[in-house]
């Protein structure tokens, strides 16, 4: 593993807080992308009272070479899962949720009313709270994407990861323009402004910027309105490895570049997740709107 650059740095912040967020986890028996993606903002977020909840187990059906979230045999849906999200979200006193899952390739709907259920119960818990959901791709199937549309998040998150170009070795199991066409469908299904949309990329991978560009134009061709770019961090030696630490000033240069194309907010950063601070990029979103 190269060494990390000072920007990448970081301290695990520890205290009565962070404690009391991971008990609460365990408690519920619920897990985090936090922790099962090995986010390095994971204990700055606990200090902060907030986590970002991962439905349908800790287990995914794919096997993308980013990814630290294991993979292999699933478990069954947890029918109780939906009302102790929204009972730790209570308890955290959230005013933003967000919640993503792995991928379930085995279920009829790819966990599509889960999700759904979800959303419902959090709402029912917690009427003024700002929902985001970050999605699998349902492998391109229009009425799974409906039955999240219609639950009504505030938020539809979708992640492309990478360039086209990397899709092979990076996510293979994945397809570029499902994506895209997932992104340009939720805001169809929704209706402009009454639900935003918003897709996260890593850097490091061996893109180019005139790649990262073109992605950034295709997402604001389907009207996507957020975008998250971050440093790729390989979780072992055992997946694709980083090829390059990109500089805070070409974060800088990326998150330019996206606003100058229309996004309504951009969080490009080298720590910048898709669920890191999302409730100060949506706040940020809002103001540009109500300008």
């Amino acid at each position: 593993m190269p060494r990390f650059p000072e920007w990448l740095k970081v301290k695990a912040p520890q205290g009565e807080t962070v404690e009391r967020v991971k008990g609460l986890i365990g408690d519920l028996h619920l897990h985090t992308v936090c922790q099962g993606a090995c986010c390095p903002n994971q204990g700055e977020c606990f200090a902060r009272g907030t986590a970002t909840f991962m439905i349908l187990g800790d287990t995914c059906t794919r096997n993308c070479r980013f990814c630290a979230v294991g993979h292999g045999q699933v478990s069954p849906i947890d029918p109780g899962e939906p009302a102790r999200v929204a009972e730790a979200a209570a308890r955290l006193g959230l005013k933003h949720a967000v919640v993503t899952s792995v991928t379930r390739d085995d279920l009829p709907d790819g966990g599509a009313g889960h999700f759904a259920a979800t959303i419902a119960a959090l709402r029912e818990r917690l009427p003024g709270i700002v929902i985001e959901v970050l999605i699998p791709d349902f492998a391109g199937n229009t009425d799974d994407l409906r039955t999240v549309v219609e639950a009504g998040p505030d938020i539809l998150n979708h992640n492309v990861e990478t360039v086209p170009r990397l899709y092979p070795e990076v996510r293979p199991q994945a397809v570029y323009t499902r994506s895209l066409d997932l992104l340009r469908q939720a805001t169809a299904m929704a209706g402009k402004d009454r639900m935003l949309t918003k897709s996260g990329l890593m850097v490091g991978l061996g893109e180019l910027r005139d790649e990262i560009v073109d992605v950034m134009k295709d997402l604001r061709q389907v009207d996507c309105d957020l975008l998250t770019i971050g440093q790729y961090l390989s979780p072992s030696s055992k997946h694709h490895r980083v090829i390059e630490f990109v500089t805070p000033d070409t974060f800088r240069d990326y998150g330019e570049a996206g606003r100058g194309l229309g996004f309504r907010g951009v969080a490009s950063f080298p720590l910048a997740r898709s669920s890191y601070r999302a409730d100060i990029l949506n706040a940020e979103c809002r103001m540009r709107i109500a300008e």
